[in-house]
Order: C-alpha cells, then structure tokens, then sequence
C-alpha cells in the first residue's frame, strides 16, 4: 500500500502526447548522477518539499525527461528543466498532471529509450500527486469549472418521470446505456451523448408514461363555472411544464404547447387528448431532457441562477427533479442564503428520495452494479449464488449509505462498523440468526469480521475472479475506491496467474503471487496491493467466510509497504482507519464529482480541501460533508465556455 496516504488520484485531464522518441544529445553525467546541465542541486534544509524534489525527484526527472524536454527545442514545447523549485511546479498544474498520467500509464518516458525503475516509477508518481494536491490555494486559479448541457441519465429519467406523474415504470431501462466519464459516474455530463436511438426512446417513453399517469395530477384544473376546456388546456400545460423545465415557462413556450393543443382540437380530437399531445411535447423538449444552465454576457465565473441551484442540489440528494417546496424558495431567490439552504438539505436527506443518492452514487463508487454486467461467479465453485443472493448483495451497500446519510452517521463507519443493513438471504449467506424477510433492515454485528463496505458480500465478489478471489483486485479496489491512490496499469510482460487457487507444484496461490511479485517490472505495484488483499483471504470469491483454501488454513496476514503488520480484516481496518484523513480526501473528491456531473480538476483543490477539513471538524458527519458540497463554490458557481 505504500501508505494507504500517498495520494496518486486522477483527475479528469485528458492524456496528450508529451514526449517523442526523438532523443536530445545525451546530459554528461556529473559525479555520480545526471543533473539539470551544468547545474548540480543545491539541496535545502529550510524547505523539506524542496530538499525532497532536489535530493530524490529531479534527478530522475533529468534522467529520464530531460534530454528530450529541455531548451528553445524541447518536445512538445514542454521544458521540464524550466521547473527548479517546488512552488514552479505546483503552479503548471495541468502539465504536470498530464506527465503524471504519462508515467503513471508508462507511455513516458516512449519505448526504445532508457526506462526507470519500477520503484522509481512509483516513487516519482507518489510524489508528484501528493505535491500537486496539496498546493497552495494563492498558486491555483479561481475557477468554478464548468458543466456542459447535462442530459437527464437514464436513473434521473425514471425517478423524474415518477415524481413528476406518479408512476412507478421504469421506462429508461430500455434506453442505450450511460457512459461514464472522469469522474467515473454515469451523470458525467462529458459523456451523455444523444444516440438517434435514444430520439426514438424517449418519444415512446413520453406517451408510455403520460397514458400510465393519475389523471389529477396532469389535469388538476377542470372546465366549467365559466372556465373554457382550452383555458383549463392552457393552465394545465403550463403548470405542467413549469414544473417538467423546473422553472417558470415563457409566455412563448406555452403559446407553443397551446398551438398543438389547437391544432389538434381543431382534428376532432377531445380536448384531454389535446392538453395529452401538448404535455408530450414537454416530456421530449430539450427543456426537460436537459439539465440546461445559461451562459452569461460580460462575465467569466458567476452564481447560477436561484433555480439551476435547486436542480443540481434535487438531482444530487435525489437523482430527481426539484419538488414544489424547493422551487417556491428559487422563485423567492432565497436558496441561496446559508441557513435555509443547510435546512433545505436536511430535508432533502431526511426524504425517502434521498435513497437515490445511494443507489446511485454508492452503487457506482462501491462498484456493486458491476454484479450485473461483469463476469459471474462459477456456478459449479459457488452453488448457492443465485439472483436472489446477487439482488441482496447490491442492495447491503446501498440501504448501509442510504442509512448513514438518514441518520447522519460518520462517514467513518464506511471503513467499519458494528451494524450493517440485511434481510434474510444475506442474513443466512452471513451465518446471522432473527432475521426474516426479504425487506433490508439494521443489523448490529457482535462480529467485527464484517462491518464497513470492505467486507461487504457485494464488494467481495465483484473483485473476484469467477473461480477464485483475487488479493490484486482486492488491493487494487481499497486503493482506488476507498483512498483514491489507484497503482498503474499493468507493464505488458508482466504475465498472469491460473483461474483456480488450488495448490499447484507443492505453493499455495498466495505463494505463487508472492513468487510473481519477484519481477522487478512488478515489485513496486505489489507490494502496495497485494497485503491488501491478503488481509481479505478469509472471505472466498462470493465473500463468505473460509477458514482453509483446500486442506491449507488461510493465511491472511500481511506488512504494508510502509512496514505496518496486521492479520485478517479486523487489524487491516483498523489501520484504514488510522488513515482517515486521507479517507475522507478521497471520499470527498468522488462525491463532488458526482454532485457536479463532472470529473475533478487541478482547480477544484481548494474545495476540496476545505470540505474534507470541515467533515474532520465536525466529527466526520456525513451531513456536513453534504451541506459543504452544497455550499462549495464550484457547486454554487460556473464561468462561460
């Protein structure tokens, strides 16, 4: 893990070409090392960051990227013996996150030229990222970024059309699927392209739901008592579409809707099939398929209006639009003002919409969805894995976030817990007794085995191979999801493993892993992942609890890059929650990018940082770390394109 602290995230810059194989006349080498050329480093007590990046990292940047990256005629116009401080290099965020990204992937330095370590590799990604991370606010620009036209995602669209009309169909089932951008959501506004299909998708899925729909909530004005059939037409349309565009409606987007309704009638069509016509048209508009927020003349950055405020605050605690109460307080412009805003996401978690949060962000982050769509568990290994268990397993996660925010628990409890949430299946999957039932509901645990999403069935399985666990996925999971230090990607020679765990040549599969980390190309990677997993070796490839692999006791013990020792998953989570602070960073830098429908970028640091400083403040309540996304500034701002 090579300290679970070490931050090495990234964030959503798209990787460009920085280095070409053409190779620079060579750096001469001075004493026993290559340095910037004719300068040797001057290393500096006064300043540790500074000392660390003369003495450990830019000699191995001159090493291996100088020769190309240097001078009038450096690669890619990038001169990376420009950077002789720390300060110079954390102000040039985006160049250095892309070399980042470059080394991280091991597309830099190019093949055919001299190559580092694989410790070395590690070592100058580790840093890079920490010192990136924790720049100073006064060195990065004031930038709210900016959020394109946001489609509905196929989650929002279902719990849109059910409170809006009061239907429980789930019509975007059927649409293509989301992507799934930087941020690795599927709301991520860079990714939400319309298909020709989805057209066709959402015309059927308009007169679906309008024919499944309570008549009074569509048509709650009636004719008569001197009130014609079109001026009921007309205010139920437009009250339909105020609420559809959550916002009020031009005069001319009514005269529009009204149009049809005219039309129509004019056909011999009654007047309710008139209003039906018109309120479809509301339902494929772009006003409500997308999340729309205006640009603004004459201004770079600037607070979105009153009610692009309640929409990305109803869409980020519900996955759904804005109910009647939060427009009423955007129609007074008072959303913003801090105590009513806290009061409004209160509410808004209190709701039983906020289970949407849940379902989708947690079961995203978590990864449970993959249960689904990613490959199954072998049915002749795991013979009681059936739909029912899987359903089970993606529901523990989703009901143990949904409870946490309505109770306002610490988010700390996602590390470990002494309650997780069951009904009866994963309660006897579990070996847990008084349970009935297939509704999920809180369980205290006298066993500390489980408790936390790590030893959650569900998270267990789909970091499994179909046949065996995996410590690698494992250990690559918990660094990735839970600390947002994700390793690179494999090197191509580094070879696989056998689909089973059984004993083979007389070396348990732990003992062949270990064997496998001996390559140098492999070292450094696994040596922070693998411990990981191993603690998790109890729990088999579904996430039930084994004692022996074989007619071998199961070795879950393991030391942590940073020499830390622990055995099974009770001492493991003991020292995740050593590291909270880093936790927490982490948490917050992927609920943010949720909240925002975009990935993260270098800019977004300081709230960042300012969020995950208030949550530790606060007794890591998971409510305030909430109410600061809410209150953030790149959550209450944009800038134009």
């Amino acid at each position: 893990m090579h300290r679970i602290s070490d931050r090495t995230r990234r964030l959503n810059t798209t990787p460009t070409t920085l280095f070409l194989a053409v190779m620079l006349a060579p750096i001469p080498i001075l004493g026993a090392g290559l340095y910037w050329p004719d300068e040797k480093p001057q290393i500096s007590s006064a300043n540790p960051a500074q000392a660390e990046y003369e003495k450990e990292i830019r000699p191995v940047v001159t090493q291996f990227c100088v020769r190309c990256h240097a001078g009038e005629k450096a690669s890619g116009g990038i001169n990376f013996a420009a950077y002789s401080d720390v300060t110079a290099l954390q102000k040039a965020q985006n160049t250095w996150r892309r070399a980042l990204i470059q080394i991280r992937e091991r597309s830099m330095p190019p093949k055919g030229v001299p190559q580092p370590t694989e410790v070395q590799r590690d070592r100058l990604v580790q840093w890079i990222s920490h010192t990136l991370d924790n720049a100073n606010e006064s060195l990065l620009p004031k930038n709210p970024g900016r959020v394109l036209i946001h489609r509905l995602s196929r989650t929002e669209y279902n719990n849109t059309l059910r409170d809006l009309l009061g239907i429980e169909s789930r019509p975007a089932d059927t649409f293509p699927a989301d992507g799934g951008g930087g941020g690795g959501f599927d709301n991520d506004a860079n990714t939400m392209y319309v298909p020709p299909i989805l057209m066709e998708r959402y015309l059927d899925a308009a007169g679906q739901a309008l024919a499944e729909a309570k008549r009074d909530l569509i048509f709650r004005v009636q004719p008569g008592k001197g009130l014609t059939s079109r001026e009921a037409a007309r205010r139920n349309i437009s009250a339909f579409a105020a609420r559809a565009f959550r916002r009020p409606v031009e005069t001319e987007e009514v005269q529009r809707l009204l149009g049809l309704y005219d039309t129509a009638v004019k056909r011999g069509e009654t007047s309710e099939n008139g209003a039906r016509l018109a309120l479809k048209a509301v339902l494929i508009s772009p006003s409500f398929l997308f999340r729309v927020e205006a640009d603004r003349t004459g201004a770079d950055a600037y607070p979105i209006g009153d009610f692009e405020l309640a929409s990305r605050l109803s869409y980020f605690l519900w996955a759904s639009t804005p109910d009647d109460e939060l427009l009423r307080i955007a129609a007074a412009k008072r959303l913003r003002e801090p105590k009513i805003l806290e009061q409004q996401v209160h509410r808004l978690l209190l709701s039983p919409k906020s289970r949407g949060l849940a379902d989708s962000f947690a079961s995203q982050w978590l990864r449970v969805r993959d249960l689904y769509t990613s490959r199954k568990p072998d049915p002749r290994r795991y013979p009681n894995y059936s739909p029912a268990l899987r359903d089970a397993m993606y529901n523990e996660p989703v009901e143990f976030v949904s409870g946490l925010l309505r109770e306002d628990r610490p988010v700390l409890d996602l590390l470990d817990s002494d309650y997780t949430y069951l009904n009866e299946d994963l309660a006897n999957f579990y070996g847990v007794s008084g349970v009935t039932g297939a509704n999920f509901r809180k369980v205290g645990l006298s066993d500390h085995r489980r408790g936390g999403v790590l030893t959650m069935a569900g998270v267990l399985t789909v970091t499994s191979y179909p046949q065996r666990t995996s410590p690698v996925l494992r250990g690559k999971w918990v660094l990735e999801n839970m600390f947002g230090t994700p390793p690179p990607p494999p090197p191509p020679n580094a070879g696989g493993l056998p689909a089973d765990d059984g004993p083979k040549q007389g070396l348990t599969f732990r003992q062949r892993l270990e064997k496998h980390r001996e390559k140098p190309q492999c070292a450094g990677c696994h040596a922070r992942m693998d411990p990981i997993g191993f603690g998790l070796e109890n729990f088999d490839g579904i996430g039930q609890w084994r004692t022996a692999i074989g007619d071998r006791p199961v070795d879950s013990s393991g030391v942590l890059a940073g020499g830390e020792k622990f055995n099974g998953p009770v001492e493991l989570k003991k020292l995740m929650l050593a590291q909270k602070s880093e936790f927490v960073r982490a948490l917050t830098e992927k609920l943010l990018s949720y909240a925002l429908g975009r990935g993260l970028e270098s800019y977004d640091i300081p709230a960042v940082r300012k969020i995950a400083q208030a949550v530790e403040k606060d007794n890591y309540r998971s409510s305030t770390l909430v109410r600061e996304i809410a209150r953030s500034y790149p959550f209450q701002y944009r800038k134009n394109g």
